[in-house]
C-alpha cells in the first residue's frame, strides 16, 4: 500500500512531530503567569491512501465506505496516517479512532454530501421525539487523534442552515428562494428561510416533519468529545451546518494554523468552540464566520461543573475578520474559566472585539483571564463587552422561551486587559452586570481606543481600574456610568466628577 510519495509525506509528518515540543515551547515565553503547556500529539509511523480502499475523487462518487474501511484498517494496525490525496472526495459522516491522523493534502477537498439521511442517529432522540444527527467528522473517547494538512473540509451548510432575511441582500435572498425551501415570517418585515422541501433537483430529502424540527437537527462539522491529545493543524474548514470545530471535554488540545470560512449570515456559524477543555493552544488561525470566532464554553448547570473548568489556554497570533466576537466567553460556562491568556491577536470588522456573554442558569466563575497586545479596527459594536443577561436563542425563538431562571449566575471577575489598540467602534467598553452580581475586579492598562461613538458604558460594575488609557469619542460622550462602585479612570473618579 505504501508508495514513494506516501513515504515522503509520512517522513515529513514524523519530522514535524519530532520537533513539535520545541515548536510549541516557543509560544510559552514571557507569559503574565504560568500555565500548563500542551504536549505534542504522536501518531504511529504507518501510512495509507484513501484510494487504496476504493475511493474516487471525482466529486460525485460517494466515498463514505472507503473512509470507514481505511480507518478500520489503521485501527487494526495500531494507528497511522490516512492520506487524502488531490481530488474532491464526496462522503457521508466520518468517525475517527485513536492514534489516527486524517491528513488532507493541499489540493484535496473532503466534501460532505447534503443527503441528511446519512447523518441521522438511529438510537438517540431529542425531547420532541425528533432524531439527532452525527457530526460530519466525529470522535469520542479517543486518544492521539489528528486532522492535518493544507486541504479543505467543506460541510455544504447551505443545505442545513436557516437564513434570516435581514442578514442578506435581495439578490442573495432570491437565490435562496430559487432553491425552494420554506419561508416563515417572524414579524411584519422579517422572515426566515429554511432548507426544507428543497426542489427535487437537489436530491436533499427532509429528515423531519417540519422545517423547525429539522433545523434543530443541524450537526457540527467536527466534534471530538471526552478525549486526550487532539491536534488540528493547517486545514481549511468551510460552511459547517452549525459550529465548525467543537472539541469538548478534551485533555491536551492543539489548534494550529487552521482557516475557518463561512458566510457572514450563517446561522450559528461559530468557528472554534472548545468546551470544558483542560490545557490548550490555539495559534495562527484565520477566521471569518457567521457567529463567534474563538469561543470559550464550559457547560450548562451542574453538568458543566462536573466536567471541570476550561483552563490553561494560550490563544495567540490569531486573526478574526467577520464574527460576532473575536474572542468570546459564553454563553454557557458553569464549569468556570481559569488561566486563559489571549495575546498578539488582530480583530478586523468583528461585531465585538472581546465578548463575554452569559445569563442566570448559564454562568460560572473566572480566574486569571489575561488579554494583551491585541489590535482591532472597524469594530461594529463594542471593543470590550460584558453581558450578564444574554439569552441564547435559536432562529425564531423568543426571549421568553430561551431565558433560564435557575441558579448559576455569571461571576465575571479577575480580568486584565493590557496594551489593546482599536480605531473605529461604536462603544469602547460596555458592561451590563446584574443587581447583586456586578461585573467586578477588572484592570485596564495602556488601552487606546479612538473614533468611538461612546466611551465607557457601565452598569452594575465594581472595582474597575483604568491606568494609562486613552479613549476618544467622536461626540465627546465618554462616560455613561450607573449603579457602579469604585471606578477609577486614570487616577480620577468619573462618578464624583458627574
Amino acid at each position: 500500500m505504501k508508495r514513494t510519495f506516501l513515504l515522503l509525506t509520512v517522513c515529513l509528518i514524523v519530522q514535524i512531530c519530532g520537533f513539535a515540543q520545541s515548536k510549541y515551547d516557543a509560544y510559552y515565553t514571557n507569559l503574565p503567569f504560568e500555565i500548563e503547556r500542551v504536549q505534542p500529539v504522536i501518531i504511529p509511523d504507518y501510512t495509507v491512501s484513501l484510494t487504496d480502499f476504493g475511493a474516487v475523487g471525482d466529486g460525485n462518487t460517494l466515498c463514505t465506505e472507503a473512509f470507514a474501511k481505511a480507518i478500520k484498517h489503521l485501527q487494526e494496525q495500531g494507528g497511522g496516517h490516512l492520506i487524502v490525496p488531490e481530488g474532491i472526495w464526496l462522503t457521508g459522516p466520518i468517525q475517527l479512532r485513536s492514534n489516527i491522523d486524517l491528513h488532507v493534502t493541499a489540493k484535496a477537498i473532503i466534501r460532505f454530501t447534503p443527503d441528511k439521511e446519512l447523518y441521522v442517529q438511529k438510537n438517540d432522540s431529542l425531547r420532541d421525539g425528533s432524531k439527532k444527527c452525527y457530526a460530519l467528522i466525529r470522535a469520542s473517547k479517543v486518544e492521539n487523534v489528528a486532522i492535518t494538512g493544507r486541504g479543505t473540509i467543506d460541510g455544504q451548510g447551505i443545505y442545513w442552515r436557516p437564513v434570516k432575511s435581514e442578514k442578506v441582500d435581495e439578490t442573495q435572498w432570491n437565490e435562496l428562494l430559487a432553491m425552494g425551501g420554506v419561508v416563515i415570517p417572524t414579524d411584519k418585515t422579517k422572515k426566515i428561510w429554511y432548507p426544507f422541501n428543497l426542489h427535487s433537483e437537489y436530491n436533499v430529502p427532509n429528515i423531519a416533519k417540519d422545517a423547525i424540527t429539522q433545523e434543530k437537527m443541524r450537526p457540527h462539522l467536527v466534534n471530538i468529545t471526552d478525549s486526550k491529545n487532539v491536534l488540528m493543524e493547517g486545514v481549511k474548514l468551510l460552511n459547517s451546518p452549525k459550529f465548525h470545530f467543537v472539541p469538548t471535554r478534551i485533555q491536551n488540545l492543539i489548534i494550529d494554523g487552521v482557516t475557518v470560512r463561512c458566510p457572514h449570515w450563517a446561522q450559528n456559524g461559530d468557528a472554534i468552540d472548545p468546551g470544558n477543555v483542560q490545557v490548550a493552544l490555539i495559534v495562527n488561525c484565520n477566521i471569518s464566520c457567521g457567529d463567534d470566532g474563538i469561543c470559550m464554553k464550559g457547560g450548562v448547570a451542574q453538568k458543566g461543573v462536573d466536567a471541570g473548568p476550561q483552563r490553561d489556554f494560550l490563544i495567540m497570533n490569531d486573526t478574526v475578520y467577520h464574527a460576532h466576537g473575536g474572542f468570546v466567553i459564553g454563553s454557557e460556562f458553569s464549569g468556570g474559566m481559569q488561566r486563559l491568556i489571549v495575546r498578539n491577536c488582530m480583530f478586523d470588522g468583528t461585531d465585538i472585539g472581546l465578548r463575554m456573554k452569559s445569563a442566570p442558569g448559564r454562568g460560572g466563575w473566572c480566574e486569571d483571564i489575561y488579554c494583551s497586545d491585541i489590535v482591532m479596527k472597524n469594530i461594529q459594536k463594542s471593543v470590550i463587552f460584558f453581558e450578564s443577561g444574554y439569552a441564547d436563542r435559536g432562529a425564531g425563538v423568543s426571549a421568553t422561551d430561551a431565558d433560564d431562571k435557575n441558579a448559576f449566575f455569571p461571576d465575571w471577575s479577575n480580568f486584565t486587559f493590557k496594551n489593546i489598540t482599536c480605531v473605529g467602534a461604536k462603544t469602547a467598553v460596555e458592561v451590563t452586570g446584574i443587581k447583586g452580581k456586578p461585573v467586578r475586579d477588572m484592570k485596564f492598562e495602556d488601552i487606546t481606543i479612538l473614533q468611538v461613538k461612546s466611551g465607557l458604558k457601565l452598569k452594575y460594575a465594581e472595582n474597575f481600574t483604568f491606568t494609562g488609557c486613552t479613549i476618544r469619542s467622536r461626540s465627546g460622550y465618554e462616560f455613561d456610568i450607573t449603579k457602579c462602585k469604585n471606578i477609577l479612570y486614570n487616577g480620577k473618579d468619573p462618578l464624583s466628577e458627574e
